[in-house]
């Protein structure tokens, strides 16, 4: 998880959304973010169920939250008054901060209403969800469409991080854990444990936690007494229990305690957390264990979820569901030196969750966030060429461009290309084979990393092509003027034609083949991908979208990268603005080999991004189309449909290497 950074001397304004804000302990980390210099104002409920009581907003000297009524009454699935929202939204704020996790309703409808408001703030949000669920449309979509949109976003425990990275997030997670009032939960002056042991629970009384588990261990450990604080509809059946294994008259069921429960856990020689994994839930925190060691009382907690992370090194761990692992871990901790230390060390680690340390990496959190998105002048790329045959027209692409950080990477293994390369400047790396476009690229990118130029913004330039140093900057200027946009192309011509080329194109799809089939091909004007001869990208989207695949050895790399980047939530823009020329053909003088090699690595983006049936079905609709040109068009185009019908009736399947001949 991202580390914090240093505080800004500014006052960032910040609206944030917590429909749990009607509790005011919840409360207490704005309260710290305005002692930190936030402009901060927070979205609350109006009323909401908290503890299985519906509780009303009393904001009392808070006159930084705003109550807002609601519909529906589960965490993920209701929606606010969205007339608030909307005068809310029209101010002018730095950040928009949504304590709420990216599969709410909630998330989706303030995401739609910015969009309505115009609103360009960037959007962070929270996430506890620790299980990869997969969830139906169009909760999935929604989803999807928040975390692409978020700027940043800070989570509870790890893996919940990792799964809002696995959905594409962009942004490395910050992790943030729940704060705890270690004004209000203090050690008592006791130094070594009771006998009998005075053991603790503190929860819900559902199947998931494990109670029953705990019933049972203490069965196994004599010497100990039970104290359950909690309610749920479990209780009568685990009262039952605690008769059957005749250990009733060592357990108390104290019922929920409120206020009260800072002084049981004074009363406790240790807590145990029993925690169950289910499929459908898992601790995503486990406050508790924060609230027991900061009372001095030592923690046994199953290692569950997140529960060995907020333990730490501070607690002892034990298998869930296991009574026997309980038994022998109280047995371990009765002993007084074994107590103490466990006690010391839990009342050092639950510092870092005082809401003072909350506050302070929260405040850490919005610095990085507006660090990230503030458009700053950008330094020059890194022109990458990778070259193939004759260095002529290298050297017509380069001379203009000695000036910038230049690498050359030679397919051929040319001297003649090294000399090129020497006489502007450029790094020259043999590529002692010819490996192809996206593997020569790749080189280049190991090139920078062990320069320690990883994270620069890369220009990739065909050797045919050309572009001014103006041009160069003013495509940086573009690329960050939005920190979504991964990549950006210029207006392309051929020298001195008079039209310019098409950059633009749709992605390739199994129904797309079928539309050209239909002669309506160039009625599709979808943005999709820009090509590849003058390509520049960004140094951040490089390292989250990750390298050039090799199994496309020349054409659809570029495709394919920028599908895999749109699908994380990054944009592609074309700037028409900026112009460069581009003669084509570049990669061989014979034009079947050029056709070759485009319509497999197009087999090939099809097989690995819709499957086999997705290649049988855009294999028919390129036949179709080619037989239908075959019959009415003349001469070369004849030619040309009758060889495309060929090659897709007779090319070996893209699952195994179908272009392989056509790398020699």
């Amino acid at each position: 998880m991202a580390q914090g950074g240093q505080e800004n001397e500014g006052f960032p304004r910040v609206l944030r959304f917590a429909h749990h804000g009607v509790v005011s302990a919840w409360r207490e980390r704005e309260r710290e973010l305005i002692r930190r210099g936030v402009d901060l104002t927070l979205i609350s409920a109006k009323r909401w169920n908290e503890g299985g009581a519906d509780v009303d907003l009393d904001p009392g000297d808070d006159d930084f939250v705003v109550g807002v009524g609601t519909v529906g009454s589960h965490p993920n699935g209701f929606l606010f008054n969205p007339i608030p929202l909307w005068r809310l939204l029209g101010r002018n704020w730095d950040i928009i901060d949504l304590h709420e996790e990216p599969c709410a309703t909630q998330t989706a409808q303030i995401l739609a209403l910015m969009k309505l408001r115009r609103v360009k703030a960037p959007v962070v949000m929270y996430a506890a969800q620790n299980i990869p669920k997969v969830y139906p449309p169009p909760i999935r979509w929604t989803e999807r469409w928040a975390v692409h949109e978020a700027a940043g976003a800070y989570v509870c425990n790890t893996e919940a991080g990792r799964i809002l990275q696995a959905k594409g997030l962009r942004a490395r997670p910050t992790l943030i854990g729940l704060g705890t009032d270690l004004s209000v939960f203090t050690p008592s002056d006791r130094d070594a444990p009771r006998t009998p042991l005075r053991v603790g629970y503190a929860g819900r009384l559902e199947d998931y936690k494990g109670v029953d588990v705990l019933l049972r261990a203490i069965a196994l450990a004599p010497n100990c007494t039970l104290d359950i604080a909690g309610d749920g509809p479990q209780r009568d059946e685990l009262a039952a229990l605690s008769v059957e294994l005749k250990i009733a008259d060592r357990v108390t069921f104290r019922g929920h305690l409120g206020a009260q429960l800072p002084e049981f856990y004074r009363e406790l020689d240790v807590l145990v957390v029993p925690s169950l994994p289910t499929k459908g839930w898992l601790e995503q925190f486990g406050r508790v264990v924060v609230e027991a060691m900061a009372s001095g009382v030592p923690v046994i907690a199953s290692a569950s979820g997140a529960l060995p992370d907020v333990v730490g090194d501070a607690g002892m761990l034990v298998e869930p569901g296991d009574p026997v692992a309980i038994a022998e871990a109280l047995r371990a901790i009765a002993h007084p030196i074994t107590w103490q230390g466990v006690r010391e060390a839990g009342l050092e680690h639950c510092r870092q969750y005082s809401w003072e340390a909350v506050g302070r990496e929260h405040r850490a959190f919005y610095d990085q966030v507006l660090a990230a998105t503030t458009p700053r002048p950008a330094d020059d790329p890194e022109i990458v060429v990778v070259a193939y045959g004759s260095p002529d027209a290298l050297r017509e692409a380069l001379a203009p461009l000695a000036e910038f950080s230049l690498t050359v990477v030679d397919n051929s293994s040319s001297a003649e290309t090294a000399a090129v390369a020497s006489d502007v400047g450029a790094q020259y790396i043999d590529a002692g084979t010819n490996r192809g476009f996206a593997a020569g690229v790749n080189l280049a990118l190991d090139a920078l990393e062990k320069r320690g130029a990883a994270g620069a913004d890369v220009l990739l330039l065909n050797p045919d092509a050309t572009i001014t140093p103006e041009g160069v900057r003013a495509l940086v200027s573009h690329l960050h003027a939005d920190s979504r946009i991964a990549c950006v192309a210029p207006r392309q011509a051929a020298p001195g034609a008079s039209h310019p080329d098409r950059v633009v194109w749709p992605f390739p799809t199994p129904l797309g083949a079928w539309v050209v089939a239909s002669g309506a091909g160039k009625l599709d004007r979808r943005a999709g991908f820009v090509i590849g001869s003058i390509l520049l990208l960004r140094g951040e989207a490089i390292r989250d979208v990750g390298r050039l695949d090799e199994r496309f050895f020349l054409y659809a790399e570029e495709t394919d990268w920028q599908r895999r980047a749109v699908s994380r939530g990054w944009k592609v823009r074309y700037v028409p603005d900026v112009i460069g020329t581009h003669v084509g053909a570049g990669t061989s003088s014979d034009s079947a080999v050029r056709s070759e090699l485009f319509h497999s690595s197009q087999l090939a983006y099809i097989h690995k991004h819709f499957g086999t049936l997705g290649e049988a079905v855009y294999r028919a609709g390129t036949v179709a189309g080619a037989a239908v040109r075959a019959l009415i068009a003349r001469g070369a185009a004849r030619r040309d449909a009758r060889w495309r019908m060929r090659f897709y009736v007779t090319a070996p399947p893209a699952g195994r290497d179908a272009n392989r001949d056509a790398r020699s």
